[in-house]
């Protein structure tokens, strides 16, 4: 009789859900996006020429990576498999877990990366608020492009070691997007590639100088196509078409009422596009200036300098998000059901935290030095924001269930695909 309520009112409240306009996405020029592919998937972009933004954004991952902390320069093998090179480690692991690609073409998306340190700001240079500040140049076609440009000034992403290569210097020293920098030394190697210069041209005007903005944004416009996922069973449901399976009808019901995740996760892509606190462990190196020593990661605090935004992180949208493990701005948890459960009750889950959770390739003391540090543990626990909620395990399975029916399966199998080879003739991961 219970199971026959609440699917009753998950029909009604499918129904009844005001997500607001559907998503929104800027047409793409597939000139734009054939280029795009093909220096998505190039190592050319790299200092060293050895990782590709597929590296830690693959479709076979979910477009991230499948391990919790991504592992750039320095690194051997991809996915779960990638460890560092023996003979040429990383310097210091990235702090963060590579966010997956889902849907950043839509333009409700005008906030970038887990503490939003780029954003559209109409008052700013170019557009954009950065930590680049007047480093920030014109051109970038969306806050989309412009996000390409982060990984490839960070040496531990892809730029490289300190003086490995010209590009690593440029960034060392500072010079990024100033006459002989590093953008412009990037943009050199592109030009120099036939098959680039010619498809520039095409984009471009015969012999126009290729910028570092041009690449961003054919390789925005690859992303906006290639990862746009909005045609779910979720979305056949909502506009009329076959219903939901009973559970994930019920665990809709859940969503958007009494486990309350619809309040951060809300809208057509599961969304507030906010920053919350929600008390998730800290796992990793922390998000620290080279000149620090701590291993905290204060989140949206660290770009606003607000206390009230002390452990605050981006909501992400849940699109096929059954497919991007680990979760979590950290990749704390690997698996949906253990992440689901965090929201549960996230100070009790954060303090009996199950390390074997982590996916890591190999573990270090300072993976663990925050959620070994008590005080540092009870500042987290103290910034939730999220009261607990309790489920059954029956709920948390329909709860489950909806968010598997967030899956495009025909995004998830990609449109345009990983190339068989790329203009500089480097190798492609696969």
């Amino acid at each position: 009789m219970r199971a026959a309520l609440i699917l009753t009112l998950a029909a009604g409240a499918a129904h009844a859900q005001d997500l607001g306009p559907r998503p929104v996405f800027a047409p793409v020029d597939m000139a734009q996006a054939e280029l795009g592919q093909l220096l998505f998937y190039d190592p050319v972009l790299s200092g060293n020429r050895n990782t590709s933004c597929a590296t830690c954004h693959h479709p076979r991952f979910g477009t991230s990576d499948g391990v919790s902390l991504a592992i750039g320069e320095g690194g051997i093998g991809l996915g779960p498999a990638r460890r560092p090179d023996p003979e040429n480690p990383p310097e210091q692991r990235i702090p963060r877990n590579a966010p997956a690609l889902w849907n950043l073409g839509a333009e409700e998306f005008t906030v970038m990366f887990h503490d939003g340190r780029l954003e559209a700001d109409p008052s700013e240079p170019g557009g954009m608020r950065t930590p680049l500040g007047q480093e920030m140049v014109a051109g970038f076609d969306s806050v989309l492009s412009a996000q390409a440009m982060f990984p490839v000034l960070s040496g531990d992403e892809m730029a490289g070691h300190y003086s490995e290569n010209r590009v690593s210097q440029a960034v060392r020293l500072g010079h990024l997007s100033m006459e002989g920098g590093a953008w412009d030394r990037i943009s050199a190697r592109v030009a120099e590639i036939p098959e680039c210069r010619s498809r520039f041209d095409a984009l471009l005007g015969t012999g126009a100088p290729i910028r570092f903005t041009d690449i961003s944004n054919v390789i925005a416009a690859f992303i906006r196509l290639e990862w746009r996922a909005d045609a779910s069973p979720f979305d056949v449901a909502m506009t009329g078409g076959a219903p939901l399976p009973a559970p994930a009808a019920r665990g809709q019901g859940l969503f958007y009422g009494a486990a309350g995740c619809g309040s951060c996760h809300s809208g057509w892509l599961q969304s507030d596009h906010g920053f919350h606190a929600i008390a998730l462990p800290q796992i990793g190196p922390g998000k620290a200036a080279r000149f620090e020593n701590h291993a905290r990661d204060e989140g949206r605090m660290r770009v606003t300098g607000q206390p009230d935004d002390a452990y605050r992180f981006r909501t992400p949208s849940l699109r096929n998000v059954a497919q991007t493990a680990p979760y979590g701005h950290n990749g704390a948890y690997a698996t949906l059901d253990a992440m689901v459960r965090h929201h549960l009750d996230p100070v009790k889950s954060l303090e009996a935290y199950d390390r074997t959770q982590a996916v890591f390739p190999e573990f270090a003391a300072e993976d663990w030095r925050a959620l070994n540090d008590a005080e540092e543990t009870a500042r987290i626990a103290a910034a939730s924001e999220l009261a607990p909620v309790s489920l059954s395990d029956a709920e948390v399975a329909d709860l489950l269930a909806f968010l598997n029916a967030l899956t495009d399966e025909a995004a998830v199998a990609g449109r345009m695909g990983i190339p068989e080879n790329v203009p500089s003739g480097l190798p492609v991961q696969r």
